[in-house]
């Protein structure tokens, strides 16, 4: 990964400087995410001044990202007043609460010895004052990222919490005929852009999951014609089998500090049973032993808790164990069959996938199983997985007769996005924020 230069300081001019002294400790417009219904604020996003276009696209970038999250609304520019042509300075605040930007975004893009410097400056228009202002230096090849992090720092600045457009998702790209499909390992921003290509396909890969640092991911594949767990160095693509395990391993996920892997393993009688690796010393230890289909594990942040499914009382239903696999039990009880709990980053919720009379739901619910929400629900929905912020859940939808594709829905439920993907896609994983 390309390294990032990031430097945060208080832009240069006296007025500026005599700014960021009277600017008040908490900015007057800001966005409640805990209420049940946000109205999406407006705010307006300057073109920022640039020599070659670029400043453009950087802006288009943010504009995009705040607007998926359904939480800003973007004023179209052709209904900006003024032309801001001095970033620096402070606007014309009454041409821009005329349009009702209730936050603007000023910036400008300068070439830096071989680097970019991207400063940006965010205003609260109505309270006549600037919120922050910051700069990042990177290489002129890294643009999408630098503007991924200032939407970021926006998003942080008006809400209160970490934003999730510096990440990115790996998946499973699907390409040819449905009774024939190539899959292969693929990753993106979480935007779609920059796709890249992991594996080369002709074997079928499946759930691709991140470590917690962001370096690897864990998945199944059918490499050597039986399901086996492998992990995968993003940057030097060398890949390596997890242990000499008999039978087939699969739903691999990492612990969060990283140094375990949980699965399943399956039994000759074809059921299964949930086991953790040490990836230091590649040591066993057995979660779960019973005539039952145990699988789907899923840390809890912090790593004393795994939620995981069994069919070991019927349907299929979700259960929550401690770490060594201690205290099972089950938590979901209601109609129909679910699948693939996994844990929010912030531990207060757990997505999984439902299906009851005949359609399948993404939903949410505590970790006690209080609680329970359906998002969304389709002919196919399944495999959700979290953005590091929780706020948002990506998964992949099949429509009858068509592929699938990856979507995302937040936890309103109201604000659903489409995924760009070149091809079919599934089996979404989030990464953990970049910086």
């Amino acid at each position: 990964m390309k390294h990032l230069y990031r430097l945060i300081s208080r832009l240069g001019l006296i007025a500026a400087a005599l700014l960021w002294l009277s600017m008040p400790a908490r900015a007057v417009v800001e966005i409640d995410v805990n209420r049940g219904t946000v109205e999406p604020l407006p705010i307006a996003i300057t073109d920022f001044l640039s020599q070659d276009g670029l400043g453009q696209q950087i802006t288009d970038v943010i504009a995009a990202d705040l607007a998926r999250s359904g939480l800003f609304r973007p004023i179209d520019k052709a209904a900006f007043i003024q032309q801001i042509d001095n970033p620096d300075q402070s606007p014309r605040f009454q041409d821009w609460t005329a349009i009702d930007a209730q936050a603007l975004v000023t910036g400008r893009i300068v070439p830096d010895g071989g680097r970019l410097r991207a400063e940006f400056r965010l205003w609260d228009t109505y309270g006549q004052s600037q919120i922050i202002g910051e700069q990042f230096f990177t290489t002129p090849d890294n643009w999408r990222r630098v503007a991924h992090i200032i939407a970021d720092t926006i998003y942080k600045a008006l809400t209160g919490e970490d934003g999730y457009f510096d990440t990115r998702v790996v998946f499973v790209d699907e390409s040819g005929p449905k009774d024939n499909r190539n899959k292969r390992l693929a990753i993106m921003d979480q935007d779609g852009a920059n796709l890249r290509y992991l594996t080369k396909g002709g074997q079928i890969v499946l759930t691709p999951r991140f470590s917690p640092n962001r370096q690897e991911v864990t998945y199944m594949s059918y490499a050597d014609g039986q399901p086996r767990v492998y992990l995968l160095q993003l940057e030097t693509g060398q890949r390596e089998l997890i242990g000499n395990i008999p039978g087939m391993s699969f739903a691999p996920r990492f612990s969060p500090d990283g140094g375990k892997v949980v699965m399943s393993i399956g039994r000759q009688d074809g059921n299964s049973d949930i086991f953790t690796m040490d990836l230091s010393s590649r040591n066993m230890q057995r979660l779960t032993d019973t005539n039952a289909i145990d699988t789907s594990p899923s840390y809890s942040p912090d790593g004393g808790q795994i939620v995981f499914t069994s069919d070991r009382g019927g349907p299929s239903q979700i259960y929550r164990m401690n770490a060594d696999g201690s205290g099972q039990a089950r938590i979901s009880f209601g109609n129909g069959s679910y699948s693939t709990p996994v844990w929010s980053p912030r531990g207060d919720l757990i997505a999984f996938t439902k299906q009851s009379g005949g359609e399948f739901s993404i939903g949410v619910m505590k970790p006690d199983g209080s609680g329970e929400r359906i998002l969304t629900t389709g002919y196919l929905v399944e495999g959700p997985t979290w953005a590091p912020n929780g706020r948002v859940i990506m998964f992949f939808r099949e429509d009858q007769g068509a592929g699938p594709k990856l979507r995302s829905v937040d936890l309103t439920g109201r604000n659903e996005q489409a995924i760009p993907t070149p091809n079919f896609a599934s089996d979404p994983a989030w990464s953990p924020r970049l910086d």
